[in-house]
């Protein structure tokens, strides 16, 4: 199907065209065959790379040329939301009678940007959604058209209930909107599909043929029936088959099942990469090398990590930041980096195509049951989705590392379905979290509507209406004992508290022990390690990291010398070692010295300040709630901290902007502690501070007006 031949505006196909558009794939043409630009609903199965997106845009598209309501794309990750709108942005070139205004929001659950209003294609997170429609924002009824991305991810356990509340919110709203399901291929897409009310199309086509194999004892046996030898050197087979791949000129993507591996790997394909690249490649590496030095501390990750790209290798896992991620990414899109290692996170993450996709290990250390176990089918066809570059490759390849088991590989992994996606709203979390919402959205909702509800949801499809009923019954009783919910005769409305928890979008469980843990509190004034404690311990903070033996010691002299600002006796072994890194942080420890004495790599520390951020900021919301006045300056001061990574003295400097948590040290060190301090100071002398300069004093100059004035 051409381009010219869709029913839409003429200046759309311009538009279409000037982005390199011709002629549509053909998961594409079935989407718009299945009355996508009719503003049917669809559910869209198919492989990574199929050209998915553009079925999005198509969809953006006809929907915006004949109506005036809002797009909600929703997205699983944040990385994913903000590749997506940078692609959608370009949208807004595009005259089709309404302006369009493309918008983001994927951080602060209880700040609703009025911007939003403004937006008619709205990008969000889906724990952003649902807070969206925890709060009642009004624009909810102007949305026409719902884009829900990764749509299989219903069946994860940690984020899948989520989505599959707010589907179910969505689909249930009076006017009815579209509703286009991206999936990955999945078992009972027909399933899904019936819930959502969609019309299913399924494909299996994929831009760049994929052939799946499996290497054991040094012979790769591939599901098309050909078979090569792989050299079989001291690097180890899955180096093995990454340095072939680049020998033949294409890229390659390793998965590690830990970071510890992924680090180690790329080591081992140094020898094997450096020596095929030429000398002007060599030259840009030596470059990227000294931009990650240049704009990062020095930790040994860091300094590992620049001198394995300076060879055309490098690795990508959680425990690296943000900027060390993303030029990693955009060298390796560029064709810079040759050989990619990976934890499986940067399948469900950015887009990382390859050549050949290596899977060293098939299975994945699982903290449910405190051991390793292989992976699930779904897993693996998302990690071999990635294999086969678009633009570059005639062909794709996915090659499993066995071991004397490659026969049980290719008849479980490579020949085998997918597994069905299966809801989790019924666990215990999910149903007391989500029946919170529903309550505080619906005041005066009766039990029997709250059961009507949930059997609407994917897991009232595959559940057994007794069982759905228990749970809810289960949760009903706690919330109600905890005081979040109050019965008045047959209905059920949320109290003061309730509606707090929801619109905090915490666990009522982590809610209640917030409450409990400060409502008798003592009205002494430092409780800061008793603070980081709270909020380590509960559910929602990530990342958490045990003790290991060696951090014993350290973690009994910690409490030791804060037990005067516990908010219970602690021992050692109540302690994580994010609780160890957080206090280390406000006393501003260097990532550095973090990861050189705990173990936490800046990857780490970056979110759990975020975590830290806003669960503090939930625990003040709860103190104003229990009315403890006496908390709220403290727990502010906190949670600036967190965020700074300095301690108390260093809060008055950095609300100026610019300064950062080194700056202030700095400053402070040279006698400037105050905002009048600092105003006293010349110019020219505040220049000549170490890590300060001309400009910089000027701007901190008239940053400094703003604050004070």
């Amino acid at each position: 199907m051409k381009i010219e031949k869709l029913d839409v505006p003429e200046s759309a196909i311009e538009f279409l065209k000037s982005q390199g558009f011709a002629k549509l794939y053909p998961p594409q043409a079935d989407a718009v065959k299945a009355g996508l630009l009719e503003g049917k609903s669809v559910l869209v199965s198919a492989p990574t790379a199929s050209g998915k997106t553009l079925i999005a845009i198509l969809a953006m598209i006809s929907f915006l040329s004949k109506n005036k309501g809002k797009i909600i794309y929703l997205s699983p990750l944040r990385a994913l939301a903000a590749e997506k709108f940078l692609e959608f942005k370009k949208l807004e070139k595009l005259s089709i009678g309404n302006k369009i205004k493309v918008g983001i929001s994927t951080g602060d659950f209880e700040n609703i940007e009025k911007k939003l209003e403004k937006s008619n294609i709205i990008i969000l997170t889906n724990e952003k959604m649902d807070s969206i429609i925890r709060h009642g924002v009004e624009w909810i009824d102007d949305i026409g058209l719902v884009i829900s991305d990764e749509v299989h991810l219903i069946g994860d356990e940690s984020r899948g209930p989520t989505l599959e509340m707010i589907l179910t919110q969505l689909k249930r709203l009076e006017h009815n909107p579209q509703i286009l399901g991206l999936s990955a291929t999945i078992t009972n897409s027909n399933e899904i599909a019936d819930w959502l009310g969609c019309t299913l199309v399924e494909n299996d086509w994929r831009p760049v043929p994929l052939t799946e194999g499996v290497c054991d004892g040094g012979i790769v046996t591939m599901n098309d029936g050909t078979t090569f030898d792989v050299a079989n050197t001291i690097r180890g087979t899955p180096i093995d088959l990454g340095v072939q791949c680049v020998q033949e000129g294409g890229q390659s993507l390793i998965f590690a099942e830990t970071r510890t591996r992924s680090k180690s790997l790329a080591t081992k394909a140094v020898d094997g990469i450096e020596k095929l690249l030429e000398k002007k490649e060599l030259g840009e590496l030596e470059k990227v090398s000294k931009q990650i030095l240049s704009s990062n501390e020095q930790t040994d990750l860091v300094k590992t990590l620049a001198i394995l790209v300076k060879k055309g290798v490098a690795f990508h896992h959680a425990g690296l930041n943000q900027s060390c991620r993303q030029i990693i990414e955009n060298e390796f899109r560029k064709g810079t980096i040759k050989l990619l290692s990976s934890t499986p996170t940067l399948a469900a993450g950015v887009n990382l195509p390859a050549r050949r996709v290596v899977i060293s290990n098939i299975n994945r250390y699982n903290a449910k049951v405190g051991a390793n176990r292989p992976i699930s089918v779904l897993e693996y066809k998302q990690l071999c989705g990635r294999a086969g570059r678009p633009q570059y490759d005639k062909y794709g390849e996915s090659i499993i590392v066995g071991n004397g088991n490659g026969e049980e590989i290719i008849e479980y992994y490579i020949k085998g379905e997918p597994e069905p996606i299966e809801s989790k709203i019924t666990d215990d979390k999910s149903l007391r979290t989500h029946i919170l919402s529903v309550i505080v959205t619906n005041p005066g909702i009766k039990k029997e509507e709250i059961l009507d509800f949930f059997l609407q949801t994917l897991g009232g499809l595959q559940s057994r209406k007794p069982t759905i009923k228990f749970g809810i019954d289960i949760a009903l009783r706690f919330l109600s004992s905890e005081y979040l919910i109050i019965k008045k005769g047959e209905r059920y409305a949320a109290t003061e508290f309730g509606k707090k928890t929801s619109m905090l979008y915490i666990d009522p469980l982590t809610a209640t022990h917030f409450r409990d843990s400060i409502e008798n509190l003592s009205k002494k004034k430092n409780h800061a390690f008793g603070f980081l404690h709270v909020i380590t311990n509960s559910e929602e903070f990530f990342p958490k990291f045990g003790l290991r033996n060696k951090d014993f010691e350290t973690a009994s002299l910690m409490i030791e010398n804060h037990s005067s600002e516990l908010l219970e006796p602690i021992s050692e072994y109540d302690c994580s070692r994010s609780l160890l890194a957080l206090q280390s942080w406000i006393t501003e420890s260097s990532e550095k010295t973090l990861s050189d004495s705990l173990g936490i790599e800046s990857g780490d520390m970056h979110r759990m300040v975020e975590t830290g951020n806003w669960l503090t900021y939930c625990l003040r919301e709860i103190a104003k709630h229990v009315e403890r006045p006496d908390l709220l300056e403290e727990l502010e001061n906190l949670r600036r901290r967190i965020v700074y990574g300095i301690r108390a003295e260093l809060l008055e400097l950095v609300k100026v902007k610019g300064i950062g948590r080194v700056r202030a040290r700095i400053l402070f060190k040279h006698r400037i502690k105050t905002l009048d301090d600092l105003a006293k100071i010349p110019v020219n002398k505040l220049a000549e501070i170490d890590k300060i300069g001309l400009t910089l004093a000027n701007n901190i100059k008239s940053e400094l007006k703003k604050v004070r004035y």
